[in-house]
């Protein structure tokens, strides 16, 4: 369905509930048809960065090719922060009337620090602080591991929209709502302004499911294929319920999508979901009717039969299934942060290709 109508999918989606629709890239074209689809957010990272110059090295090379030149003695990875910081400012700009229209409070593109950081709070924090520096509208990716929840608390306090990610059970949330919690009660301690605090605690409910049914694979676990695709939703719904009771300043995200329920089933929340283009054209093609389903409990026999089965889905599910120290051993947190250091190398790949070209290739 075309963007021109304003009765795409996503349209009608970011019209029910409090439901905010973010373009799941910084590709400007992606960006672009999100926005007409009532988009009013965005997100990158280095892996999107690189599948972007998959995509777009011709609208890049020159550029890339100018900043190696003004960086003389810059290493690959200066090159490729510099263009992950201009990529993410390109999507600021388009995003700035979408963040002047609404206040401030909506509009931001958020940018990933550096998944090597991720034991390092004093690492994270500076990056952060840096970031959000390059336009009005920055939010800063910090990860849910133990480093990354001394940050966030940090950063809020410094006055930093973050945006919690590597997030896949309700303890985690958790921890990250608190954490910001207490950075805004110390804002407010020291009189300084907390209106404009916009944060978010992404939960990845695809990579929820990719992990459990690996362990389901590993286990050759008894169970109906198809309730494997409601472990990510489970947690989801039941994270978001603690929310609305606690009345956290923090909203919840959603991420990594698998399939058509991880936006149906999330429809009418006071939520955001973050959703790539490819999904975005699914959605706006599909025959799916939207209707709010945010409060449409899972069955009761699937969610039972998931915690029965699976330790890993009961640590993901309960709200004390995971202690702060134990978050980066987590088996989603080091699958996806192997998963985020794999692409930030082939990144770099692609960095090195242009600053120190294969002679072997002419």
């Amino acid at each position: 369905m075309n963007g021109e109508c304003c009765g795409s999918k996503m349209m009608q989606t970011a019209r029910a509930g409090n439901t905010d629709i973010w373009n799941d890239s910084c590709s400007q074209d992606e960006l672009l048809y999100a926005l007409e689809n009532g988009a009013v957010g965005a997100t990158t990272n280095p892996v999107i960065v690189g599948e972007v110059l998959k995509k777009e090295m011709h609208l890049w090379k020159d550029r890339i090719l100018e900043i190696i030149k003004a960086i003389p003695e810059g290493t690959e990875e200066d090159i490729a922060w510099k263009l992950n910081e201009e990529m993410a400012v390109k999507g600021a700009n388009l995003l700035k009337p979408v963040f002047d229209r609404e206040n401030k409070m909506k509009g931001r593109i958020s940018i990933q620090t550096n998944a090597k950081y991720f034991r390092n709070t004093e690492l994270l924090v500076k990056q952060a602080l840096h970031f959000n520096n390059l336009a009005p509208n920055i939010q800063v990716k910090i990860p849910v591991t133990k480093a990354g929840v001394k940050a966030i608390e940090e950063l809020t306090y410094n006055g930093v929209n973050v945006n919690a990610t590597v997030c896949f059970t309700v303890s985690q949330a958790l921890s990250v709502a608190e954490a910001v919690e207490r950075g805004l009660n110390r804002r407010a301690q020291h009189g300084l302004d907390t209106s404009l605090m916009s944060p978010v605690c992404t939960i990845m409910v695809g990579r929820i499911d990719d992990w459990i049914k690996t362990v389901a694979n590993r286990t050759n676990a008894p169970i109906n294929q198809d309730y494997l695709e409601w472990c990510g939703i489970a947690v989801m719904k039941n994270a978001y319920s603690i929310f609305k009771q606690k009345g956290y300043k923090t909203r919840l995200l959603a991420a990594a999508f698998r399939n058509l329920m991880h936006w149906s089933e999330f429809v009418g929340a006071d939520m955001v979901l973050t959703i790539p283009y490819a999904w975005q054209q699914k959605i706006n093609e599909s025959n799916i009717e939207v209707k709010t389903l945010i409060d449409r409990p899972v069955d009761s026999a699937i969610l039972d039969e998931l915690l029965c089965e699976f330790d890993e889905f009961r640590k993901a599910y309960h709200y004390d299934g995971l202690t702060d120290d134990e978050f980066d051993n987590y088996g989603a947190t080091r699958r996806t942060l192997r998963a985020f250091l794999k692409g930030y190398e082939d990144l770099l790949g692609m960095i090195r290709d242009l600053m120190l070209p294969d002679p072997d290739k002419g």
